[in-house]
C-alpha cells in the first residue's frame, strides 16, 4: 500500500510550477521568447567564472578517490571552516567550524534546522507573505506552520497579530529577509523588537523559541544596503543559507546551517544534524561542490541586473496606478492585483502571455509575485503587453 499523503499532495502542487510550466508548454507553440514568464525564482545570470574555474582545477588536479569519496558525516572540514571564517568577517560573528554543517541547499538547511528545534505536536510562526514550502518542510518534520498575516503597508511584522500565535507549544519563529516574495528586508528596528519580544517570551513559557532565519537572497541588496544579519540581534538563532541566488547555482544544492555560537545547547547542533541526516537520506551534498564553494564564499555573480530590472518594473507599475511597496532586494516584487480575486487577475493575465503568480499560496491574497530573474531586454518588451492587460481588462491607462 502506498503513502496516502503523499498521493494526496498530488492535487496540490506548486501554483509556482504549474504557471512556469504552463510557460514552457506556450513558449513551445508561440516561442518562449514572446511568453513574459514572470513565474518561477531561477537565477539569470551566469556563475562567476572563478566557481567554474575552481570546478575545473579540482577535477584537474585533486585526487579523484578524495574528491568524489564520501565526506565526513557532518560535512567538509574545511568548507564548515572557510564558511565560519566569511560570517565573522563580513558579520562580526565569532562561529568556528563546529557551528557550520553544510546542506543540500537552502532547503536541506531549513529540513534539519526545524527538526533540531522542534518535536511533532510543536508550532512554528512565519510571517505572510511567505515561502509555500514552508508548509511541507515543516508538516513532514510533523510540526504546525502558524502564520502572522501580513502588513501590507510595508512587509514588515505586525507583531500585535503575532502576539496572538505564539504560544507554550512554539518551538521556532521561522523569517526570510530579504523575503520572497514581497523583496522587503527586514529593519534593524524590526529585528531588535523582535529578539526582544522572543527573549521575554522565552522567558514566560520557561524554554528557548529558536529564530530560524532562513537567508537564500540576503546578497542581492538594492541601494547600496547590506541586509541586517539577524543573528546578531537574538543569540537562540539558526541561519540557513543558499548559495544558489549568489554564485547562481541553483543545481548544485549546496547551503549550510550556522548555529550561533550563543544559543541553546549550540555545541550539539551540528552534531544532531549529522544525526538528522540519518533520518532523512541527507548524508552530506557533493564533495565537489563544498569544495568549490569554499574558493568562493566572499564572491558573487554579477547581481546588478535584479536591480536594474526592478526599477523598471516597479516604475512602470506605479506608472499603472499599481500599489506596490518598492522591493530591498531579491529579484521579486509583489503588487496589488487590480481586482480582490488575484487567482483571477493572473488567469486574465494568461491571455496577454503574461506569467503571473497569485499571492494566495504566499498567504496574501489579493497579491501576485513577478519574479523578474529574466533578461532585461525580455522585461522592457513585456510592458506592452502588460499595458494592453490592464487597459482592455481594467480599463486603466499609463500615467
Amino acid at each position: 500500500m502506498i503513502a496516502q499523503h503523499y498521493k494526496d499532495m498530488l492535487g496540490a502542487k506548486s501554483v509556482i510550477r504549474q504557471i512556469s510550466e504552463w510557460s514552457t508548454a506556450r513558449g513551445a507553440e508561440i516561442g518562449y521568447e514572446n511568453v513574459f514568464d514572470y513565474s518561477l525564482g531561477n537565477p539569470s545570470v551566469p556563475c562567476p567564472p572563478q566557481f567554474t574555474a575552481a570546478c575545473e582545477d579540482l577535477l584537474a588536479h585533486t585526487d579523484p578517490v578524495k574528491l568524489h569519496g564520501y565526506t565526513p558525516t557532518l560535512t567538509l572540514p574545511s568548507a564548515r571552516k572557510a564558511v565560519a571564517e566569511s560570517l565573522n568577517r563580513r558579520f562580526g560573528m565569532d562561529y568556528t567550524a563546529d557551528h557550520i554543517f553544510m546542506t543540500t541547499g537552502a532547503a536541506g538547511a531549513l529540513a534539519h534546522a526545524v527538526r533540531c528545534v522542534g518535536v511533532p505536536g510543536q508550532n512554528i510562526v512565519t510571517f505572510a507573505p511567505f515561502f509555500p514550502e514552508y508548509k511541507p518542510y515543516i508538516e513532514g518534520a510533523g510540526l504546525t506552520l502558524r502564520v502572522t498575516p501580513p502588513r501590507c503597508a510595508d512587509f514588515q511584522i505586525d507583531f500585535e497579530a503575532f502576539a496572538q500565535l505564539v504560544d507554550e507549544n512554539t518551538a521556532a519563529v521561522l523569517i526570510n529577509s530579504p523575503n520572497n516574495p514581497s523583496g522587503t528586508a527586514y529593519s534593524e528596528e524590526t529585528l531588535q523588537q523582535l529578539a526582544d519580544f522572543l527573549t521575554a517570551t522565552s522567558t514566560k513559557y520557561g524554554h528557548h523559541i529558536f529564530l530560524i532565519s532562513d537567508e537564500p537572497y540576503r546578497e542581492i541588496s538594492f541601494g547600496g544596503r547590506v541586509t541586517p544579519y539577524p543573528a546578531k540581534f537574538y543569540d537562540d538563532t539558526l541561519t540557513c543559507y543558499s548559495f544558489s541566488k549568489s554564485l547562481s547555482v541553483p543545481g548544485e544544492r549546496i547551503g549550510y546551517v550556522a548555529a550561533k555560537p550563543r544559543c541553546e545547547d549550540a555545541a550539539y547542533i551540528v552534531p544532531m544534524c549529522g544525526q538528522i541526516s540519518r533520518g532523512t537520506g541527507h548524508n552530506c551534498p557533493s564533495s565537489l561542490i563544498q569544495m568549490a564553494v569554499e574558493r568562493c564564499l566572499d564572491m558573487t555573480s554579477d547581481l546588478s541586473v535584479y536591480e536594474t530590472n526592478m526599477n523598471l518594473i516597479y516604475d512602470e507599475l506605479i506608472a499603472l496606478g499599481f500599489t506596490v511597496v518598492k522591493p530591498d532586494g531579491t529579484f521579486y516584487i509583489f503588487p496589488k492585483a487590480l481586482e480582490d480575486d488575484a487567482k483571477a487577475f493572473c488567469q486574465k493575465a494568461l491571455k496577454y502571455d503574461l506569467a503571473l503568480v497569485p499571492g494566495d499560496s504566499f498567504g496574501c491574497p489579493g497579491y501576485f509575485r513577478m519574479a523578474y530573474c529574466i533578461e532585461t531586454e525580455k522585461v522592457r518588451r513585456s510592458f506592452a503587453a502588460l499595458e494592453k492587460f490592464v487597459a482592455e481588462e481594467y480599463g486603466v491607462t499609463k500615467h
